[in-house]
């Protein structure tokens, strides 16, 4: 087993571990009372997916994350937005499912890109019926039945064998290519059943250590060839699995960006548990300062909605900007279905910051 719990220096590990969870549990019911907290979660999915390829070494600028998101891209989508833009679909997939869905089979396949096993549809409900049970004694003759129920079975055969066939050539053919990208050696089944022995060896174990010895075995196991971010985000899945973040799902990347290199990857098991630590415990910290700032910046905003028409589209504005490090022109036309004239007049009413400063292509962000 690649971790013995019992060996773990739990006198080291207790006051990091303590911290981290205490910030966790702060942010989570802050999130939870919030009055913008689903606006605060959709920035921070963002935020997290940005710093998730920072971590592993490369570089998406979070305002063509969100412009790709909102099939805006002002060019062609690179490698690393594909990846960034799966991320960010991951962590959409985990938090709008159950806290156990992510890592369970159905969960753990979904998230890994694996399609579901598709049913046979001999049988199905809804059916059409067969020739065999269309017919009757009362309808046709029974030579004329057994003749046709003979040329059913005969197209049945072929059929099956034309498909059979077909399916053996491409599930050649995908082989060929997926041997091009990925290491054949490389059992990824295997190292998952490894991580999950680990996971389970953990129980009992308070949850936020628990996170970080999954995160650590993640990377020690190489699980995924590809999906070297999947271990960030199933140790915060887990987190919300074991209740303690509830209300969100914990940008542990935001976090991680903080602490060095040298220490992430350090050579001893406990040091490298409690940078994961200390990582946690800074992206909670983040995400409080985070949400103080977009909720003094609601306040200011919300300050411009005095003496407004009741139909006035400024609250729809304030929500959209909460919910997005930056919004172009094309994005307000699209949320609040004015003109791309009125936009602009809107945006400027609340006094957003300019990040562009080019009359062809305007976004804007909350000061």
């Amino acid at each position: 087993m690649l971790y013995d719990v019992n060996r773990l220096p739990l006198d080291r590990l207790i006051l990091p571990c303590t911290r981290a969870t205490e910030a966790l549990a702060r942010l989570d019911e802050r999130i939870f009372r919030s009055s913008f907290g689903r606006g605060f979660l959709e920035r921070q999915d963002f935020l997290d997916a940005a710093s998730s390829l920072w971590i592993d070494g490369e570089l998406v600028h979070i305002e063509d994350l969100v412009l790709h998101d909102a099939h805006m891209d002002i060019r062609a989508p690179t490698h690393e937005m594909a990846i960034a833009s799966r991320i960010l679909r991951a962590r959409r997939q985990i938090s709008s499912n159950e806290p156990k869905w992510a890592l369970s089979p159905a969960g753990l396949s979904r998230l890994r890109g694996e399609e579901a096993p598709t049913l046979p549809v001999t049988g199905q409900p809804g059916a059409l019926p067969t020739r065999d049970e269309a017919l009757t004694e009362d309808d046709a003759d029974m030579a004329l039945s057994d003749e046709l129920s003979t040329i059913d079975r005969l197209l049945a055969r072929s059929t099956a064998t034309l498909e059979a066939v077909t399916k053996d050539e491409s599930r050649s053919t995908s082989k060929t290519e997926n041997n091009i990208i990925r290491d054949p050696d490389w059992n990824e089944d295997e190292r998952l059943g490894e991580w999950q022995t680990v996971l389970k060896s953990s129980a009992g174990l308070p949850a936020v250590l628990r996170a970080v010895i999954a995160l650590d075995a993640w990377y020690k196991l190489d699980v995924l060839q590809r999906s070297p971010w999947l271990g960030r985000q199933l140790a915060a899945a887990l987190l919300r699995q074991e209740g303690l973040t509830l209300s969100h799902l914990a940008a542990f990347n935001t976090g991680l960006k903080a602490v060095p290199r040298e220490r992430r990857n350090a050579s001893g098991q406990p040091e490298r548990l409690i940078a994961f630590l200390d990582g946690i415990h800074e992206a909670a910290s983040l995400g409080l300062k985070e949400h103080d700032r977009l909720l003094n910046a609601k306040t200011r905003m919300e300050r411009r909605l005095v003496g407004r028409r009741s139909n006035s589209r400024l609250p729809d504005l304030i929500e959209l900007v909460l919910a997005r490090p930056v919004v172009s022109t094309s994005m307000i036309v699209q949320a609040l279905g004015t003109t791309p004239q009125g936009a602009v007049g809107l945006a400027n009413q609340l006094e957003l910051r300019e990040m562009t400063g080019r009359g062809r292509f305007r976004a804007w962000g909350v000061l």
